[in-house]
């Protein structure tokens, strides 16, 4: 993707590898559910190597032609893959949506990509870092908080995403994460 249409974009998952003879994919979605990324008919897929695209514009814009909830995963039918070694082709590509795409979250509610990149401040003022991304654990996301150069130390942090427990508020306009959490940790 050009960086000026990477900022449009938000990955929603991954394509594992092929399923079956006839051209269809297996797909780790970081949707919730994870057949929500279905939903979402237009993908963009960027990976290097990825067919028909010079080494430096590694993207392919595709339509989903159907998809279903399979095991404990996702599978699709993607436009243009039409056996398996197409789909092959395509092992390893992120998947990407337009941002406008995704639905409206209810107040007090972040997509990832929102939060990714907020400066980290402690109730009192004491600057933690930024957030540069974030994982899913099971019991709850977690915040990876790096460093900055005005951060009060160069300790990389994991802050568990506890809204009102450890997030006390969240800034997107001022790009401000407030929290209540013991810097020594």
């Amino acid at each position: 993707m050009k960086q000026s249409d990477a900022n449009e974009y938000t990955v929603v998952g991954k394509i594992t590898t092929a399923y079956g003879v006839k051209g269809w994919v297996k797909i780790f979605s970081f949707t919730d559910p994870i057949e929500n990324i279905l939903k979402y008919k237009h993908w963009v897929l960027q990976k290097p190597g990825i067919p028909g695209r010079s080494s430096n514009g590694q993207q392919n814009s595709c339509s989903v032609i159907k998809g279903k909830h399979h095991g404990k995963g996702v599978v699709a039918l993607l436009e243009g893959c039409q056996n398996r070694d197409d789909a092959l082709a395509l092992q390893g590509a992120e998947i990407a949506v337009r941002k406008q795409e995704l639905p409206e979250l209810d107040a007090g509610e972040f997509y990832w990509h929102q939060l990714e990149g907020l400066a980290v401040v402690l109730e009192e003022g004491v600057k933690l870092g930024r957030v540069d991304h974030l994982i899913e654990t099971g019991s709850n996301d977690v915040l990876i908080v790096k460093p900055t150069p005005d951060s009060m130390d160069d300790k990389e942090r994991l802050i568990p995403y506890l809204p009102d427990q450890v997030i006390k508020s969240v800034n997107l306009e001022s790009g401000l994460l407030t929290v209540d959490w013991d810097p020594e940790f």
